[in-house]
């Protein structure tokens, strides 16, 4: 089975379109300010509206508020929430009670210690996407897409009941590398598929998706 993508931080129809064509199980939506890939919930709901049924619309979402919460879930048609910030477990099941729809947690790792953190949202999340940790030296960090790797060998042979995907300055280049490193059997990329900040090139999302149908 190839190995599933989920092109993360999608705000254009072009991505959109690079990213079905080229078989995404999954298209990000990022709604957070800081981010050069923030959306609105209606910029996302005409995004989504271009998926076909078997490609899911995802919205990231960094500590969000309630009102946050409730606007994408009413107005971005999406498939699963996912919480990227510093959400604790009881978050997560109050977000899947609020929404009605299954959340993915990311855990940001910097050594094995964090891979840890894990064991605290089995219970809750649906799945976990293992993400870089920004180091406090690196300016204006976000919670993600900041083009960092960690030691991907840190999850090599580790498993969990749930689904997890691999995330982290993921790029055409290294997703095979990556994979073999870590068995992931799902893979999350951003800013290893854009010209500039923010800006998803179709060429490079082929080229990352046509990598993924290889390792099947």
């Amino acid at each position: 089975m190839p190995v599933a993508v989920k092109i993360c931080g999608v705000s254009t129809p072009d991505a959109v379109a690079a990213a079905v064509a080229g078989g995404a199980a999954m298209v990000g939506f990022v709604f957070y300010p800081r981010s050069p890939r923030n959306v609105t919930p209606d910029q996302a709901a005409s995004l989504a509206a271009r998926l076909p049924p078997h490609v899911t619309a995802v919205g990231l979402v960094v500590d969000a508020d309630d009102a946050l919460i409730d606007a994408v879930r009413s107005r971005a048609h999406l498939g699963m929430i996912q919480a990227h910030g510093k959400e604790p477990p009881d978050r997560i099941a109050a977000i899947k009670a609020r929404t009605g729809l299954p959340v993915m947690k990311a855990i940001a790792v910097a050594e094995a210690a964090d891979l840890e953190d894990a064991a605290r949202f089995l219970k809750v999340a649906d799945r976990l996407l293992f993400d870089a940790k920004a180091p406090a030296s690196l300016p204006n960090a976000l919670p993600g897409g900041n083009g960092l790797a960690f030691d991907w060998p840190l999850l090599a042979g580790r498993s969990w009941p749930i689904p997890w995907m691999l995330s982290g300055g993921l790029s055409p280049d290294n997703m095979a590398r990556a994979v073999a490193a870590t068995g992931a059997r799902a893979v999350d990329v951003s800013s290893g598929v854009e010209s500039t900040p923010g800006r998803k090139d179709p060429a490079l999302i082929a080229r990352f998706l046509d990598t993924a149908r290889s390792l099947g």
